[in-house]
């Protein structure tokens, strides 16, 4: 028996646990775990998961089962933490081999050594890929994780001189029909659960939200299908990416990245598509660009592991950081004395999105102006944001903070940004018009 342990690769196409399990010999079944801690509340008092990436990762799942019933391959649900689950379907079900992704982050990897420490467990072979890049470890030009680059530009510069980017694996070929029936015996799951189910609020998507999309493999291709191919948005992607209002200022193909509904394999090929097909341009280029500081930023988290949570960060620095409760409550509300920076927090707070240059300026004002424990900020973007990715949340926070991957000490002029990016002031408008 195979079991393939679905965690931040939610795809069926591209994903090399799912191809393997289905190669195999034996029957495969599918377990995904809706771990309750990851909607308890973290040491600062935030909801590891809130509410928005919540249902966007609950659609992600309705996707994934559908996907997988097409492949006679049943998912297994439970809200139950993996290390207690596994033991019991591995002595239920005989299940000899689990393929997943791998995952090397603090929490993750204490999950998988207390699933692998469990009564039982000592029988099963685990088969771990490495699916979570662009670019493959194995076709790096430097050995990983040690020779990491410190500074992107040198990691890119050096990657695009022998670019390799394998291509995207196709779905696996359905299981025999019996197949479905593999996890009879097994203890009983539980139904896809509602946000209440989790202990969340049920919400109605603000109609103010530049990212009013669904979870899931379907719509994640839908989404490459309407900006790269309908309107062709691709080509102008470098000149809108820092936008603020609107569905189409940049591709918003994250928050798919980061539950693993799409691989940026997928889109690195789309994109060399377009380029054959359509144009190859700067623009076209950026977003590839974009897709390596990705990588970039898990490398990065691969090489220096639980620094990526430490105060000093990745440069151990040893600044004064504060805590004040005041601040903190000033900045998640949007009552700082920036109206860029209030717009920018109102609009997380009512959608779980915010822009990238509305990140780096919030960011830059929480630790660099006030001085404030920067991964209290990071730890209130994880609770909030759709396309939360550890190595991207904490590399962009570290790097933003003065204590990751930039040798500069940068902190932004916010008005001087405000007044580029938002010249009209309709960004600014639009989220603090309700303002007293």
């Amino acid at each position: 028996m195979n079991l393939v342990w679905f965690r931040n690769d939610l795809r069926s196409v591209d994903n090399n646990s799912l191809a393997k399990a289905s190669q195999s010999h034996g029957p495969v079944i599918a377990l995904y775990c809706f771990d309750p801690r990851h909607f308890e509340k973290d040491h600062y008092g935030f909801v590891r998961t809130e509410k928005y990436r919540a249902r966007f990762l609950i659609e992600s799942i309705q996707t994934l089962s559908q996907q997988l019933a097409q492949l006679n391959i049943p998912l297994l649900l439970y809200r139950e933490q993996p290390e207690v689950i596994l033991p019991k379907l591995v002595a239920t079900l005989g299940i000899e081999n689990i393929y997943l992704q791998r995952e090397w982050t603090r929490d993750e990897e204490q999950v998988l050594h207390n699933v692998r420490r469990a009564p039982g467990m000592k029988t099963v072979d685990f088969h771990q890929a490495m699916d979570q890049f662009l670019v493959h470890p194995d076709d790096l030009p430097f050995t990983v994780p040690n020779d990491i680059p410190p500074v992107f530009t040198n990691f890119r510069k050096r990657v695009e001189k022998d670019f390799q980017v394998r291509k995207p694996l196709p779905p696996p070929l359905p299981q025999a029909a019996e197949n479905i029936a593999a996890a009879e015996g097994a203890p009983a799951t539980d139904p896809i659960p509602t946000l209440p189910d989790l202990g969340l609020q049920e919400f109605t998507t603000d109609p103010r939200s530049a990212f009013p999309f669904s979870g899931g493999e379907r719509a994640a291709q839908g989404r490459i299908d309407h900006y790269f191919w309908r309107t062709e948005n691709l080509r102008d992607y470098k000149q809108t990416r820092n936008g603020l209002l609107g569905t189409e200022y940049s591709s918003k193909l994250s928050p798919w990245l980061a539950n693993g509904s799409l691989s940026a394999r997928q889109v690195y090929w789309q994109v060399k598509e377009f380029e054959r097909q359509v144009v190859a341009n700067e623009d076209t280029y950026w977003l590839v660009f974009e897709l390596l500081w990705r990588d970039f930023f898990k490398y990065v988290s691969l090489k220096h592991g639980d620094r990526i949570f430490q105060l000093g960060g990745i440069l151990q620095k040893d600044y004064e950081w504060q805590y004040a409760p005041v601040e903190l409550q000033r900045w998640i509300d949007g009552e700082t004395e920036y109206d860029f920076v209030n717009a920018n927090m109102r609009e997380i707070a009512a959608t779980g999105w915010m822009s990238n240059r509305g990140r780096q300026n919030v960011a830059s004002y929480f630790a660099r102006e006030r001085q404030q424990d920067w991964r209290i900020g990071a730890a209130y973007f994880e609770s909030l944001l759709l396309d939360y990715d550890t190595h991207s949340n904490y590399g962009n926070w570290m790097y933003n903070s003065g204590v990751g991957n930039d040798p500069r000490d940068r902190r932004f002029n916010i008005d001087s940004q405000a007044e580029r990016y938002d010249p009209d002031h309709a960004f600014r408008t639009l989220w603090l018009s309700d303002k007293g």
